[in-house]
């Protein structure tokens, strides 16, 4: 999306989003900044300011996801793989000394990337809330939260990055030979609904790419805005899908309980 330059110089001039954001203006401050879409990196201001307002929604979003990890520990959740194994994980790594160089890494080989994928690679880290709840043996059924994008459970050879690269190099020959059934390129960054059940299921979700606006868009069951998404996510305690029985709504509610809006 295109803005004039008018909009442009109004903004510049004051666009005070990160004090805006704080004093719970959160939706405006949002809706200005995907106005802008990738524009907002012409000028330095509205960059440096919208990447604060980013950083910002991922200190916010770790909080959050530890809160979460904290409750369902305190619940004997348990945190495993999504197969047969249940292999025990540990379900939040904090972003490693390489985490800034790696997301320099995502604009260098992908073009322009959201800043919010940005920031979280740097302040939150890689999450997976995948697991079993003794209350709700079917929590996996309940979408949860996963978000990998610097690849900290999987050292050694591939590497994550191998893994990025091999799908967009897949998906830059799938355009040579038909861009129009080609679509968008999606960065996985987890499993989707159903395998995280351990179930055959669909495309991975992920982050719509190449995009140079402060949001992107996050491919998962639909396609929205990733900070919406989050939302969504810790409105129900981190397992967003439909609740079926009082006792998943109870644990989710427990969950949700007090965490904070993006």
């Amino acid at each position: 999306m295109s803005v004039g330059c008018g909009t442009i110089a109004a903004m510049v001039s004051s666009p005070q989003w990160l004090s805006r954001y704080l004093a719970g203006q959160r939706e405006q401050v949002w809706h200005d900044l995907r106005q802008l879409g990738s524009t907002i990196r012409e000028e330095p201001d509205l960059f440096e300011e919208a990447q604060l307002v980013c950083d910002e929604m991922a200190r916010r979003a770790r909080q959050n996801v530890e809160v979460i990890i904290e409750r369902l520990s305190t619940d004997d959740y348990k945190f495993h793989s999504n197969d047969d194994e249940q292999t025990p994980v540990t379900p939040h790594v904090a972003p490693t000394a390489t985490a800034d160089e790696h997301a320099d890494w995502f604009q260098e080989h992908f073009g322009a990337v959201p800043m919010t994928l940005c920031s979280w690679t740097r302040i939150v880290g890689d999450v997976w809330l995948v697991g079993t709840h003794p209350l709700w043996t079917s929590s996996a059924s309940g979408d949860p939260l996963v978000i990998e994008l610097e690849g900290s459970r999987y050292p050694g050879d591939p590497s994550i990055r191998d893994y990025f690269e091999d799908e967009w190099n897949d998906w830059r020959e799938d355009c040579a030979q038909d861009a129009s059934s080609a679509g968008v390129f999606v960065l996985p960054v987890a499993p989707d609904r159903l395998h995280k059940e351990n179930v055959s299921g669909g495309s991975p979700y992920g982050i719509v790419l190449p995009d140079g606006s402060a949001d992107g868009l996050f491919a998962g069951e639909t396609t929205t805005p990733f900070v919406s998404y989050l939302n969504q996510v810790f409105r129900h305690g981190g397992f967003p899908c439909a609740t079926e029985s009082p006792s998943e709504w109870r644990v989710k509610q427990d969950l949700a309980r007090d965490l904070l809006p993006l």
